[in-house]
């Protein structure tokens, strides 16, 4: 829109990515134990003519699949966005790879903003959810795992505020 200005642009936690890839790179040396078990146990195996490609085949097949559920969440962490304006909050969720919800709620219609922070992992790296509540059709706008939520929370409030109040926005910096 013009006259519009982006103040912050927002994304989920890494540490909430950084817990999906511990995981992948635990499911990747699922295959390196299974192969190690099997040059232990029967090492001959790897000489057949007929199961060496099988096994061959399936951990490639495997490799495959765990590649691709890193690409979706990597796609998920990145493309899942929490825009702030001077004008509008702006949700924007990809929802696989081939389809995105982005909704708005003007600032105007912001009555209460909360951030919620539960948990050990949460509160050591700074993660948390906010909640938005506004007088629109779409009465709670939520954003889940976002970083700095208490920063993020008094940012909105702040711009809001002023939007309402007919003041120059704030900083971008803030």
């Amino acid at each position: 829109m013009p006259g519009e200005n982006v103040i912050k642009i927002v994304r989920r936690g890494f540490f909430v990515f950084f817990k999906r890839l511990v995981f992948l790179l635990l499911l990747a040396v699922i295959p390196l134990a299974v192969a190690y078990a099997i040059i232990l146990g029967s090492p001959e195996i790897l000489y057949d003519p007929i199961i060496f490609p099988l096994l061959t085949l399936g951990a490639s097949g495997y490799y495959l699949f765990v590649w691709l559920f890193f690409f979706f969440n990597f796609i998920d962490y990145y493309l899942n966005v929490f825009a702030l304006t001077n004008e509008r909050i702006i949700d924007i969720k990809q929802e696989g790879f081939f389809a995105r919800t982005i909704s708005e709620q003007r600032l105007s219609r912001v009555q209460d903003v909360t951030s919620e922070v539960d948990g050990l992992f949460p509160t050591i790296f700074k993660y948390g959810n906010i909640l938005v509540q506004t007088a629109g059709e779409q009465e709670q706008v939520y954003f889940k795992d976002i970083a700095h939520p208490d920063e993020i929370r008094d940012l909105v409030i702040k711009v809001a505020e002023s939007r309402r109040h007919g003041q120059k926005e704030p900083d971008k910096d803030q």
